[in-house]
């Protein structure tokens, strides 16, 4: 009788613990996975590069519009000639003996202002055209930096997901073998099993004492690096909320495949737009420059250095300059040579990229479908290790299964509900991959 009253309140307890997991009340607090994209996208390192990039595209973009504005400078020259040249006029000139002249003064002062302004070089202009792409790829980096955080932060985010459901599972197990534990340590005591019956138990129990301890050592590593991607602190304390993944499987995007939606694709066009332009300011060389030019300044001539800064005399200038490319060796037609063969490849490189792009969408859609597959699958394998544990549970009680069957139900149960947590991430994942390789990574994320 009292072996069976002992029966009787450990099947109680039992029942309790084995409860679905799906009706117990669910922990909410920490982060969400879009709350810790957010946090990424404000402080991960690499938005502030991409800033800084673009703020150096619009310096960039500066300096080519100055080289068309006027340009002035001014500088000042003071020379004390310790030694004046001389020069020998031949006897016979001025008188019958040779004369020496002294040519200069001793102290001179000159300062000048110059100023020019180009009026035409064709390669200036060409520079300052290259200010669109050049900002555009500083933009599309930005963007490719904010896809990137994104697609880190949720893949890491379902990996701490998955390490806290085994954690949940494995804690679960302890405990319910603990209870088989203390039910077979009366049992043995009473000579009711053998020894060995107790001792493969606390293997068991022992066995999954070292996976949990292994898996809280996974969830640590999972949370350092979701710290990382997030820019946040190692030692900040980072929690999740336990809502990631849904039972209901959302509905695969059917959106047709377009390179041009994908930010490497952008980001490939401006650099041959960038390169293209490279090939016409080569070409520009042969051209002619014209500018304007203008001068003005003052000098003094002193034999003492007192007078060396008084009665100056001024003088100016203006006029035009021209340049004209004569020959130069074949020099700059070897550039241009170089720059169209750098044209070409990259514009064959661009349709070896579109063909990969496609593959690798392709292959992430037949990912999202097989996945998708075993997920619907595994949620079957659920529904039917639920029925087997109700009924198992129910001839328990009615004295026709031994506590062994009961047990072997439970850990079906527990193993296919972890197998379909496992299957249900490795479908969000499958779609992330997707998402990346269709160019929508963005629209994941203000989609959560």
């Amino acid at each position: 009788m009292k072996t069976n009253k002992l029966f009787s309140t450990f099947l109680l307890a039992l029942v309790t613990l084995l409860l679905p997991l799906g009706s117990r009340a669910q922990d909410t607090a920490g982060k969400s996975l879009k709350e810790c994209i957010e946090y990424g996208l404000k402080n991960f390192g690499t938005v502030r590069i991409a800033q800084y990039k673009v703020e150096t595209a619009n310096q960039q973009g500066r300096e080519a519009l100055s080289k068309y504005l006027p340009q002035a400078s001014a500088s000042g020259t003071f020379t004390n000639n310790i030694k004046l040249q001389q020069s020998v006029i031949p006897a016979g000139i001025f008188g019958p003996e040779p004369q020496v002249l002294v040519i200069g003064s001793k102290f001179q002062n000159n300062a000048v202002a110059q100023a020019s302004q180009t009026i035409f070089d064709q390669s200036l202009l060409l520079g300052i055209k290259a200010n669109k792409p050049n900002q555009q790829l500083a933009e599309l980096n930005t963007r490719q930096t904010r896809e990137d955080i994104v697609y880190n932060i949720a893949s890491n985010y379902y990996q701490v997901y998955v390490a806290q459901q085994q954690i949940s599972l494995l804690k679960d197990n302890m405990k319910r073998t603990q209870q088989v534990l203390d039910v077979l340590k009366l049992q043995r005591d009473n000579g009711v099993i053998q020894p060995i019956d107790y001792t493969n138990t606390e293997v068991t129990y022992n066995n999954t004492r070292s996976q949990l301890s292994l898996a809280e050592n996974d969830l640590n590593i999972a949370l350092n690096r979701l710290k990382y991607q997030m820019g946040m602190s190692q030692d900040a304390e980072l929690t999740l909320a336990d809502s990631v993944v849904s039972d209901q499987l959302p509905v695969i995007d059917a959106t047709p495949f377009e390179a041009k939606s994908l930010v490497s694709f952008q980001q490939a066009t401006a650099n041959l737009d960038l390169q293209k332009i490279q090939l016409q300011r080569i070409r520009a060389g042969y051209l002619p420059t014209l500018s304007f030019t203008a001068s003005y300044g003052a000098l003094t001539n002193a034999r003492t250095l007192g007078d060396a800064f008084n009665n100056f005399k001024g003088f100016g200038a203006i006029g035009l300059r021209v340049n004209i490319p004569l020959f130069d060796g074949f020099q700059r037609d070897a550039q241009v040579q170089q720059q169209r063969l750098t044209v070409l490849t990259q514009e064959e490189q661009q349709k070896l990229n579109t063909a990969s792009y496609r593959l690798q969408f392709s292959n992430a859609v037949s990912q999202v479908q097989r996945a998708q597959i075993n997920s619907q699958n595994d949620r079957r394998t659920v529904e039917l290790a639920q029925n087997v544990y109700d009924i198992t549970t129910l001839q328990y009680k009615q004295g026709v299964k031994t506590l062994t069957d009961l047990l072997n139900a439970d850990n079906s149960y527990r193993q296919a509900q972890f197998n379909y947590v496992n299957s249900l991430i490795s479908f969000y994942t499958a779609q992330l991959d997707r998402q990346q390789a269709q160019g929508t990574l963005l629209d994941f994320y203000t989609g959560l």
